[in-house]
């Protein structure tokens, strides 16, 4: 059983630092996910996520700085990546509850091993 329904357009875009197992274990359920493009600057892989409707995903803070005028939406990831079962559990409970674009536009979410936090990106 997919994680998203087949009508749910949620496309994410991974950075480079996170677990490629956690993007192996998404595509088989059925979700969109694009692996960083080699040798784009950060500002440019936000203006891939804005222009695109993709949700950043991350392990670096640096991402954090960027304005909902200039990036989609950020997933960061505070889980370490040599636990990936609970990066795989967490994740999926996030696709749970969120399954619409609109669902991550403009929100930064904090991926953490106990659950997730939702804020607006300034």
């Amino acid at each position: 059983m997919s994680l998203l329904t087949s009508t749910t357009k949620v496309k994410f875009l991974f950075d480079e630092n996170v677990d490629k197992r956690l993007e192996r274990f998404l595509k088989q359920q059925g979700v969109d996910v694009i692996s960083k493009p080699k040798r784009l600057s950060n500002g440019k892989l936000a203006e891939l996520s804005k222009s695109e409707n993709l949700v950043f995903v991350t392990n670096d803070d640096d991402f954090l700085k960027f304005s909902k005028e200039e990036i989609f939406s950020v997933v960061w990831s505070r889980i370490p990546q040599r636990n990936i079962e609970s990066l795989l559990k967490e994740f999926s409970k996030l696709l749970k509850e969120k399954t619409k674009p609109e669902d991550f536009e403009g929100k930064l979410i904090r991926l953490k091993e106990e659950g997730f936090e939702i804020s607006s990106i300034s």
